[in-house]
């Protein structure tokens, strides 16, 4: 059963940062492409990030890029978002997700990544 599970998230004051992992269980990791994703409440989930199976190619938002850098180690099957320089409007609910190839995609179709963490949460306030 393939399930995977996020941590990291919390509480920080704006220009902090934050390390998120995603942790996959029951699942050949190097198979796929991981993605973050975050939701905000009232608004759409969004794409964040994305890397490839074996780390060669990664993707970022343009809200995040330069401040927010994914990674993966793939013997310990974890995936990790560091995000520096936070601000209150990178307030949401982060999730990973696992995609269904191995490349990252031209988007961030949600419908293509069959199996979803259950989030953590980040906020970014004084």
């Amino acid at each position: 059963q393939l399930r995977l599970v996020e941590s990291g998230g919390g509480l920080v004051q704006p220009g902090g940062s934050l390390r998120l992992s995603c942790i996959v269980f029951g699942y050949i990791l190097d198979d796929h492409a991981i993605a973050w994703f975050r939701q905000a409440p009232g608004k759409e989930r969004e794409g964040v990030s994305c890397i490839s199976n074996k780390g060669g190619t990664t993707k970022y938002a343009d809200s995040v890029k330069g401040r927010f850098t994914i990674s993966r180690d793939n013997a310990k099957s974890t995936v990790y978002l560091q995000m520096n320089g936070l601000k209150p409007e990178d307030t949401a609910v982060y999730y990973c997700a696992a995609d269904r190839v191995p490349w990252c995609g031209n988007d961030y179709d949600p419908n293509r990544f069959d199996y979803w963490g259950q989030g953590t949460q980040v906020t970014v306030s004084e």
